[in-house]
């Protein structure tokens, strides 16, 4: 490529991409060959594989970004491929023909993906398995871990085949940087408690470690009797002077506010790209349009950004052609069969599938594009790297195209500025589009959208799986891209789904099977299945009372964070009120079951005016259930209506129960059917009920609650944050049931999802006497009840997602980064505090007698209180980041926060 604009004398290429944060933050690399040296120009060596920005990470400000990953940066699909398999070649190398024979190779999700495959081709005959955040029901989880520093959930690990991980052969794990060792050590540590072996090797681009990061590694191999060894591209480490945190985080919000002031005049969102046939896509002529250097804030055009979730608008930097082009779907023909990744592992016999059929996956896409596709970027998207990489060195190869760069979307977020000296110098925003397990949230791709001093491309193959193909990626990301490039392909790789995966529906893991008959097992009722009256409430669920489910909080809590279960695979044991805590709830429900009717009556007159005369409630059990009963009581008392009402499981991560829906569908108009719950925290079952149902037409996805202090809904009864006493309780509260468990080996594709009653429970139920002392105060509440609903049809109630926005603030503040251990509102918290191993308790300053049963839970388990302004909530409960039993005292209460 030409030499472009001169930069203080220097031409673009030979300026270093992490002059910008080093002149202004004193960052240096250092090679370890040659020591540390001055200045802002270092070790040849590490300049030419990183280059350096800036993020909001309250632990970490700075980010190392490599130029020959393939993730942040556009690289030559040559380049990307040749650095992982160089490193392969020298880890058998090392091991030797014999032991490498029987070697396993295992990537890290998301950044290495793609990078561990390349080490494993190099290594020769070893299979490979990456790490991933998508769980897939149905794959035995074989280990997990977390990463301490990402924005993301935990790592899982799901081979199809479970003894891919139990040889004793040696462990290659790679990952895109050494930093501290701390990734690597929890994975071995995990992983050799299950296989023991004598042998790991640790594989990266670069090795950061510090001296005492060093010797931690060394000491820690002694006490496992292993051999650890390390291969890096380059090893050296970084200098932070005094103060860099907080003068980088003030740097980032400095050019955010610079970035956050013009708004794009047409946003992505309003004009998606359309998909035609192959002939109708003309080929762009135009040539990229040439503009003066700037050292300006990076141009940055947001796609629609997730509700609750909203990106600072920018002017969108300067596209390399005319007007956007419709997209342009290609179907590569990919091997039935053939993995897209090593999410589910990857075998030599898979190795030599796709080498065969690369020359043809490379025809179908060279005929796309046409005789003169110009400068392409084929572009991955999160974990999917391999496949797309293979394709575009395929497409590289044939010499088509004038030049073939690579790169992936990421969920890291990175401060983009527009300057030759730092390593991101434009991204695009959009929302996610793969339904991930952690809800919804921004992603990113870098260096697609032209800089003001550079050239763009003139064609962008986007290259996604099955899973992530939903209308969100064109509204999305293909909408972004729309704007930057003359030519935008899309490229669908079937997701494989392990045969023996058994994938309910309604979940986005793979291809589900509708086509199932509804089943017809009539729903549960009391007294037989809960304490509530037959008529109140029938249960779509299976009776597992038999079953034994229950295990201890700290233990669920350490297999949940670790990646060995998901949390409806098991039960908490039911937490027994000491006198104490039910005479504080006794005391609740007399202070606030007025406010609780008033709120129960608004909710069920709006929903009779504006959704159905004659509704068919499901409540979401079990939180949900106490709500429909009384709804479904107000309907009889106010209007003489006899409303079915039946109760439902949803889980987070895997839909609602798809077979319940199907018996709906049978028995009513699935019109009529209104969802219901309880409360809404930061709104992720209100997702998840969205898009559980985008596989069920004729079902209203617009779930009703009680309370909606998220502002997550547009129907409700109340958006206070308050105490509903229903909540402060366990089974005893909801007809004795249980929470719901989804499980493969008790629920099979015919099943309902299952529960258990606590017949046993039966002296201290108190689920009626909730029920009919709220509706004792029906008729007081009736007059402003219809004043309030009057209010409410005509105003606007448009959800804003601000509880969201705040659990995504508190995430990041606190160092946790990841949502689901973040629970809003009086209701989530008290379930933290009954079900999970809770941390700490932020409070309202000067919230009141609604938080008491929330102060003596918090003393019983050892739990501070830490008062806060400027909280949408009463208060937030957080779940104890990376937790294992060792982070709690001897009694299981939680360490206090340092």
């Amino acid at each position: 490529m030409a030499q472009q604009t001169t930069r203080k004398g220097k031409t673009i290429d030979e300026v270093w991409s992490g002059t910008w944060v080093a002149d202004r933050l004193g960052v240096g690399l250092h090679d370890s060959e040659g020591g540390p040296r001055p200045g802002p120009r270092l070790s040849p060596r590490l300049t030419e594989l990183l280059g350096l920005a800036l993020r909001r990470n309250p632990k970490r400000a700075h980010l190392l970004v490599s130029q020959v990953l393939g993730k942040h940066v556009p690289q030559s699909p040559h380049t990307v491929y040749a650095a992982g398999h160089g490193l392969g070649t020298r880890v058998r190398a090392l091991l030797g023909d014999e032991a490498a024979a029987t070697a396993v190779v295992l990537g890290y999700a998301e950044t290495a993906t793609g990078l561990g495959h390349c080490v494993a081709d190099g290594l020769g005959s070893a299979p490979y398995l990456h790490s991933t955040r998508r769980p897939v029901p149905g794959v035995a989880t074989a280990g997990g871990f977390e990463e301490a520093h990402s924005h993301a959930t935990s790592h899982l690990l799901l081979p199809e085949d479970p003894s891919l991980l139990a040889g004793d052969g040696p462990l290659v794990l790679v990952d895109d940087e050494f930093s501290t060792g701390n990734t690597v050590l929890n994975t071995i540590r995990d992983l050799h408690a299950r296989h023991p072996r004598p042998r790991y090797v640790v594989v990266a681009l670069v090795d950061m470690r510090s001296p005492a990061d060093r010797a931690r590694l060394t000491a820690f191999a002694a006490e496992l009797g292993a051999r650890v060894d390390l291969i890096a591209l380059a090893s050296g480490t970084v200098s932070l002077p005094d103060g860099v945190l907080a003068k980088g985080q003030a740097l980032v919000e400095e050019y955010e506010r610079t970035t956050a002031a013009p708004a794009a005049e047409t946003p992505a969102a309003e004009t998606p790209a359309a998909e035609t046939p192959p002939a109708e896509t003309p080929a762009a002529e135009t040539p990229a349009a040439e503009t003066p250097p700037a050292e300006t804030p990076a141009a940055e055009t947001s796609a629609t950004a997730t509700a609750g979730a909203p990106t600072a608008p920018a002017t969108p930097a300067p596209g390399p052609a005319g007007p956007p082009q419709p997209v342009l779907r290609v179907d590569l023909q990919w091997p039935h069969g053939l993995p897209d990744g090593g999410r589910h592992g990857f075998t030599p016999a898979h190795r030599q599938r796709l080498e065969a059929a690369l020359p043809d996956l490379a025809a179908l896409l060279t005929a796309a594009l046409g005789t003169e596709p110009g400068r392409v970027l084929v572009l991955g998207n999160e974990e999917l790297m391999y496949a797309p990489l293979r394709l575009a060195k395929a497409l590289e190869e044939t010499g088509t195209a004038t030049e073939v760069r690579f790169s992936t979307t990421t969920r890291s977020p990175v401060l983009a500025v527009d300057d030759p000296g730092y390593a991101i110098r434009t991204r695009l925003v959009f929302p996610a589009h793969d339904t991930p397990a952690d809800g919804p949230g921004d992603r990113y791709a870098y260096n697609v959208a032209r800089p003001s001093d550079g050239a763009g491309f003139d064609t962008v193959v986007a290259v996604v799986d099955s899973a992530g193909d939903t209308p969100e990626l064109h509204t999305g990301l293909l909408a972004a891209l729309a704007p930057h490039t003359g030519r935008l392909v899309l490229a669908v790789v079937p997701s494989y789904v392990p045969p023996k995966a058994s994938i309910p529906s309604g979940t986005r893991a793979g291809t589900p099977d509708h086509r199932q008959e509804p089943i017809m097992t009539e729903p549960l009722r009391g007294p037989a299945f809960s304490s509530y009256a037959p008529e109140d409430v029938g249960w779509l669920l299976q009776d597992l009372s038999g079953v034994r489910l229950e295990a201890p909080t700290e233990e669920r809590e350490e297999a949940i964070q670790a990646g060995g279960a998901h949390y409806a695979e098991s039960l908490p044991v039911e937490y027994q009120p000491s006198p104490q805590y039910q005479e504080l709830y006794r005391s609740a429900l007399t202070a606030s079951a007025a406010r609780v009717a008033r709120a129960v009556g608004t909710v069920t007159e709006t929903v009779l005016a504006e959704r159905s005369p004659s509704p068919v409630l499901v409540s979401l059990a079990r939180a949900g259930t106490p709500v429909g009963v009384l709804m479904r009581r107000w309907a009889r008392a106010r209007h003489g209506l006899d409303l079915p009402h039946y109760a439902v499981s949803i889980v987070r991560g895997r839909g609602i129960d798809a077979n319940a829906l199907r018996w709906l569908a049978a028995h009513h108009d699935p019109a009529d059917v209104v969802f219901v719950d309880g409360w809404t925290g930061k709104g992720a079952i209100t997702r998840e009920l969205k898009e559980a149902l985008a596989e069920f037409p004729g079902f209203d996805p617009e779930i009703v609650v009680l309370a909606d202090p998220g502002s997550c809904v547009p129907t409700y009864g109340t958006r206070e944050d308050f105490l509903i006493p229903s909540a402060c309780l366990n089974s005893t509260v909801s007809g004795l049931i249980s929470r719901t468990v989804l499980r493969s080996d008790l629920v099979g594709p015919a099943d309902f999802h299952g529960a258990k009653f606590y017949r046993e429970l039966a002296g201290a139920d108190v689920s009626v006497a909730f029920v009919d002392a709220v509706a004792a105060h029906f008729d007081a509440v009736a007059d402003a009840v219809d004043e309030e609903v009057k209010e409410l049809l005509a105003a606007d109630r448009t959800p804003t997602w601000e509880g969201w926005a705040a659990v995504e603030r508190i995430s990041e503040e606190y160092g946790i980064h990841d949502v689901n251990l973040v629970k809003p509102g009086v209701g989530e918290t008290t379930r933290v505090l009954l079900r999970r191993v809770p941390w700490k308790i932020l409070a309202q300053r000067g919230a009141g007698a609604d938080l008491d049963h929330v102060r003596l839970l918090a003393e019983q388990r050892g739990v501070p209180v830490e008062e806060v302004d400027g909280l949408p909530y009463t208060c937030v409960g957080l779940i104890h980041p990376r937790f294992t039993r060792g982070a709690t005292g001897a009694d299981g209460k939680a360490v206090a926060s340092k």
